[in-house]
């Protein structure tokens, strides 16, 4: 347990560095990674104290993947800094976990509903009173702007006081927590695998006067045998020496490019 209460200043602070600062790190290999770390870097060395071997082990892990709804981020950092505030670096397991089954999840709720549905809606109201020269439009535009931005604000203190709860009333069950919630990370991997990776087999021998489709045969076998294969491999990669992220995703955009230029991959 870490001898320092995050305060209403501290969490104003993360909120201000979370609205104007969470995305300017976004990057293809780890995305909100780096903007995580930052919005929550003071917190943690208030927590763990300046340049020691805790703050670097709980910097690096911050600094790992991460991609979520932006409308929803603060409630996985207030259930974060809850159980670090806590247990410190013992958390580690619980955070990285909590973090991987979460994101996924309030990713598709939080950018449906306030990346799609709320501007559409009031976007349309606003626009047809401002088209008509009704400055109501940009009032109801606004109203509604600083609604999302309230509820983005509210909601940490909320998800650090549930997280304290979660530590001090269900300390014997957060050992099940942390395992389902990594099983879920693992389900999340494993349906982006599915859902996002389309590579398709474009070459067909013949055999005699008789095409053979490649593909089609794989698709019989097991459905996505492909895509699985090719992330098990990447991950293998990435357990060699001298292997990162970057030079993992350089691999595959060149080797995807020389096999559809070939001919042996399709390219739509």
């Amino acid at each position: 347990m870490t001898n320092y209460k995050l305060t209403d200043q501290d969490f104003r602070q993360i909120n201000l560095r979370c609205l104007c600062g969470f995305e300017l790190g976004w990057n293809y290999e780890r995305m909100q990674g780096s903007g995580y770390l930052y919005t929550i870097l003071p917190q943690l060395r208030k927590i763990y104290g300046d340049n020691t071997p805790e703050l670097k082990e709980m910097m690096r892990v911050h600094t790992q993947f991460f991609n979520t709804s932006n409308f929803f981020n603060t409630i996985i950092t207030g259930i974060d800094l809850a159980l670090e505030e806590e247990q410190g670096v013992k958390a580690k397991d619980a955070v990285v976990g909590m973090k991987a089954g979460l994101m996924g999840s309030f990713a598709a709720i939080g950018d449906s509903i306030f990346g799609a549905l709320l501007p559409a809606i009031f976007g349309a109201i606003a626009a047809t009173l401002a088209i008509k020269g009704n400055p109501l439009g940009l009032v109801i535009w606004f109203i509604a702007q600083m609604g999302v931005i309230l509820f983005r604000w509210k909601q940490l203190p909320w998800a650090y006081k549930e997280g304290v709860n979660l530590v001090t009333k269900m300390a014997n069950k957060l050992s099940a927590v942390t395992d389902s919630a990594s099983l879920m990370g693992i389900f999340m991997v494993g349906a982006l695998v599915a859902t996002m990776v389309n590579v398709k087999f474009a070459w067909a021998p013949t055999i005699g006067s008789v095409p053979l489709n490649i593909q089609n045969n794989l698709d019989m076998i097991m459905p996505r045998m492909v895509p699985a294969i090719i992330v098990g491999l990447v991950y293998w990669l990435l357990g060699k020496k001298g292997m990162t992220s970057t030079k993992a995703i350089f691999l595959v955009l060149i080797l995807s490019v020389l096999f559809s230029a070939l001919g042996v991959l399709a390219k739509g």
